[in-house]
């Protein structure tokens, strides 16, 4: 299947980075030229976006142009596919974990010269976004950690309500039901998942960045990262429950699979966390309300990011 305009037209606004000898997708909304100045008041500061499972960072088309709006200045948006994703790099040789896609995320804002970063993430990017702050606590996250959003990801799996679809990539059929995939069958296990029925484009927007590079072939391996969820859930929760930078719990409350109750889990354990909900939405708010999400991320920040003078001048 071939891309849609609007696929291609976000592809052409990114780069493709090779960080740690993967090819990386990244989209850094900095105007080109735009330069970070030295010292401790000029920070260089931006919003680091962790999509999830199975899509990418195309997810965030439509809230994208609300996340960067500003009055005194756009507000800086790094967002990328993680290796096995999107128009990323999706090789057979890879284990696909976590703590590998954490790296991912640190190559990335390394490369982009971030200092300071407000981690917003969805799905699968919330367990990410765990691992970043298990290892801010042993002091080796290379920048600093300003807020955290985590949207509709299931961090605690045991009170998640998997999709068949993904109940059937863990069992011995996974190999097989991935080669069988067919969009028919993706667009009707992802229309489950949303509140309000997705255009059609949409779907097959999602279904043809997942074929992409072979990248159906490696959904069983990708999907193993629900098993770190359980290896893991002491060390991410004990995390958040020691975080001490700004969080926001932002909820599709319709959601299906990352149910109501997960954030309303996360919300308890995170000191100071603020949980609001975006009623109506299911486990897409950024595209099923990109508005209300956008605005909602957007406050958010605002409260709790630097002068725009921080991320530099022309």
């Amino acid at each position: 299947m071939e891309f849609s305009a609007e696929v291609l037209a976000w592809r052409n606004r990114g780069a493709f980075h090779v960080l740690a000898g993967r090819e990386i997708f990244v989209l850094d909304t900095r105007e080109p030229g735009r330069q970070a100045e030295p010292g401790p008041d000029r920070a260089r500061e931006g919003v680091l976006v962790l999509h999830g499972f199975p899509t990418s960072s195309f997810d965030w088309h439509r809230a994208l142009p609300i996340l960067c709006a500003r009055a005194a200045a756009p507000r800086r948006v790094v967002l990328f596919d993680f290796p096995g994703y999107g128009l990323s790099e999706k090789p057979a040789e890879y284990s696909y974990s976590l703590l590998e896609q954490a790296e991912t995320a640190i190559l990335v804002a390394r490369a982009a010269g971030l200092d300071r970063v407000h981690l917003v993430a969805h799905d699968m990017g919330t367990s990410v976004a765990c691992e970043l702050v298990a290892r801010r606590e042993l002091g080796l996250l290379p920048f600093e950690l300003a807020s955290l959003v985590l949207s509709n990801g299931s961090v605690h799996l045991e009170l998640a309500h998997l999709t068949p679809s993904q109940r059937l990539l863990r069992s011995p059929l996974g190999e097989l039901f991935a080669r069988l995939a067919r969009p028919e069958t993706f667009r009707a296990q992802l229309r489950r998942v949303f509140a309000s029925p997705p255009p059609t484009s949409e779907l097959d927007a999602m279904w043809a960045q997942l074929r992409h590079r072979g990248g159906h072939a490696r959904l069983p391996r990708v999907i193993s990262y629900l098993d770190e969820r359980v290896r893991f859930a002491r060390r991410w929760i004990g995390a958040l429950e020691r975080l001490d930078v700004p969080a926001l719990v932002l909820w599709g409350r319709e959601d299906p699979v990352a149910v109501a109750a997960i954030a309303e889990a996360l919300a308890a354990e995170i000191p100071g966390a603020r949980l609001r909900w975006l009623d109506g939405v299911g486990h897409y708010p950024m595209l099923e309300a990109p508005d209300r999400f956008g605005v909602a991320v957007a406050e958010f920040l605002a409260a709790h990011e630097g002068s725009p003078l921080a991320e530099g001048s022309a």
